[in-house]
């Protein structure tokens, strides 16, 4: 019988059977399903642990991850509702305990396992993943001073986030009724478990988106509280989601969870930390009877400062008036000087008078009868010599003896030359009795040179 694994096998083109060979060929898909049989049924579930290795969040909500320790190195993948189930954020170089079923994943010839939950291993690798946590935040500047708002000092609506059952929302109310009664909203929300982180940083939005002049009064200061326990009974206010939501609410924050010996990544990022709950309510408002004698006292302070005030007033008025003049000295020489005044003004007034009865004498007089007919007849010779005069110097007064007067025809404008007469050419000559047209010509020879006009005699 031939040996099928001989060399002279190796050389054919076409497979067909061979002697001895009572075994179909498998494909590649059944040889994968065999295998995954094989695992799943000899392992089942598995519990691992390792360092998370590239952890990745894909958009299915599904979460892919390797298992590594010094040796070896597994593939991991969390279904999405597993992963939203998480009570943590994963991040590489954490080292984890994790439970799931192993198979295999035939599209790349590879086993891994389907983590169903995944723990920290130990309290010392959650205490790692916080201080990473921690210093990422702290690198964007959540926890800087400069971020703290002052708090309110008499707010008059406080709003709780907290489980509404408990000690801790009791001690707060319990508190503030007794130092100071004040409005409070209480957010009842999980303080631990699944969900805790993501109903506390959802309240905290809440209450900052409140309108100021909405139907449910906005807080001036918020408290986020919860009573004691382990790290990991704390860890809600840890996570990521809380520490941003309080970092970026606008209304002052005071966070108050766990005891005095526990701290929070809250706490760095609240305006204020307070060491417990009753505490916090403590730091939120006054003691009403410390206000009240407060006030009281400022009002005494205050009346005894206006009292003084009016003393001191008193006094240097008294003073004042010690170094003033007396009113007789005061007034005195301002009552001399108007007597002399008021003696001299009656003497003035009698000068005044005579002087003007005098002119009123000297006036009468010259407005005699026999003055004034003087003054008419004299006003009547100047007025009859200036008329003479003005009846001597009249232009028409020339026209009587001969003389004429030359105008342009039609223009009204006196021609005083021959030359411009001989331009005009047609005139209107003006004479005592009349006027007469007239056209100028040249004269034969020199030109033709009036007599110079007898001078009329002024008087």
């Amino acid at each position: 019988m031939a040996d099928p694994f001989s060399d002279t096998s190796s050389g054919r083109l076409v497979a067909e059977a061979m002697p001895g060979d009572n075994a179909a060929p498998l494909s590649v898909s059944e040889l994968s399903l065999a295998l995954k049989r094989m695992v799943e049924g000899e392992f089942g579930h598995v519990r691992l642990r390792g360092e998370i290795s590239g952890w990745k969040r894909a958009a299915s909500g599904h979460a892919y991850l390797a298992l590594k320790d010094a040796d070896a190195v597994i593939d991991g993948v969390i279904w999405r509702g597993a992963a939203a189930a998480l009570a943590f954020a994963p991040q590489d170089g954490i080292e984890v305990i994790v439970t799931g079923k192993l198979t295999t994943y035939p599209g790349r010839s590879k086993y891994q396992i389907v983590i169903e939950r995944m723990e920290l291993a130990g309290e010392g690798q959650l205490m790692a993943l916080l201080e990473k946590l921690k210093a990422k935040l702290a690198a964007e500047g959540l926890f800087d001073r400069e971020r703290k708002k002052p708090l309110p000092y008499m707010p008059r609506t406080i709003g709780v986030v907290t489980s509404p059952t408990g000690a801790v929302i009791r001690d707060i109310l319990h508190r503030l009724a007794d130092r100071f009664p004040t409005h409070v909203i209480v957010w009842p929300v999980k303080v631990q478990g699944d969900g805790a982180a993501a109903e506390v940083a959802a309240a905290i939005r809440g209450f900052d988106a409140l309108a100021p002049d909405g139907p449910v009064r906005r807080p001036d200061l918020l408290i986020v509280a919860r009573g004691g326990g382990s790290i990991e009974d704390l860890w809600a206010f840890n996570e990521e989601v809380v520490v941003r939501a309080i970092a970026d609410c606008s209304i002052p924050l005071i966070s108050a969870v766990g005891h005095e010996t526990d701290t929070s990544l809250s706490d760095f990022a609240a305006d204020l930390r307070a060491p417990t709950p009753t505490a916090a309510a403590e730091i939120a408002v006054p003691v009403l009877a410390e206000v009240a004698n407060t006030i009281a006292t400022l009002g005494l302070r205050a009346e005894r400062c206006a009292r003084r005030y009016h003393e001191r007033a008193g006094e240097r008025l008294a003073a004042l008036v010690r170094v003033l003049p007396r009113r007789d000295a005061l007034l005195g020489p301002q009552r001399q000087k108007m007597d002399d005044l008021g003696g001299r003004l009656d003497r003035a007034l009698e000068r005044r008078v005579t002087l003007a009865r005098g002119q009123l004498d000297r006036s009468a007089g010259a407005l005699r009868p026999a003055m004034l007919d003087q003054r008419l007849a004299s006003a009547r010779q100047r007025l009859e010599a200036m008329g003479r005069h003005l009846d001597l110097v009249h232009p028409n007064r020339p026209l009587e003896k001969g003389y004429a007067w030359v105008e342009a025809r039609g223009t009204g404008k006196v021609i005083g030359s021959a030359e411009a007469a001989r331009a005009a050419q047609a005139v209107t000559l003006h004479f005592g009795d009349g006027a007469v047209d007239a056209r100028v010509e040249r004269p034969a020879g020199k030109s033709y040179v009036p007599p110079k006009p007898e001078q009329p005699s002024l008087l």
